[in-house]
């Protein structure tokens, strides 16, 4: 008997397959239709996390999701009709950094006034 041999995968009520790829759709594309100026975002596979689609509005609130490879997430980024950049060759833009700024100020005042 080996060492992880009595682990039992928990059953999740998380959706799979086609039914993942149409709520991601849906949650993307609301993304897209309620903020200004969003573009896509390609982020590469590495050893601990899979291929991502980062969604990037004008103020630089943000949005990742799983893809299976980068060309998915261009494909959903010409689906989506925004613009589509690698990551890699462009870095995350400066509006991003400047809006987790402001939510990290935002969440210490919250606290703040809860104390």
């Amino acid at each position: 008997m080996g060492l992880f041999s009595r682990r039992r995968p928990q059953p999740t009520d998380a959706p799979a397959g086609r039914e993942a790829r149409a709520e991601t759709l849906a949650y993307l594309r609301d993304f897209v239709t309620t903020r200004v100026g969003v573009e896509a975002y390609v982020e590469p596979r590495t050893n601990v996390t899979p291929t991502t689609l980062m969604l990037v509005a004008t103020d630089g609130e943000w949005t990742r999701r799983k893809v299976p490879d980068d060309r998915a997430a261009a494909a959903l980024a010409r689906e989506l009709q925004i613009p589509v950049y690698d990551v890699q060759r462009t870095g995350y833009p400066q509006r991003v950094r400047d809006w987790n700024a402001r939510q990290r100020v935002e969440r210490r005042r919250r606290a703040a006034e809860r104390a």
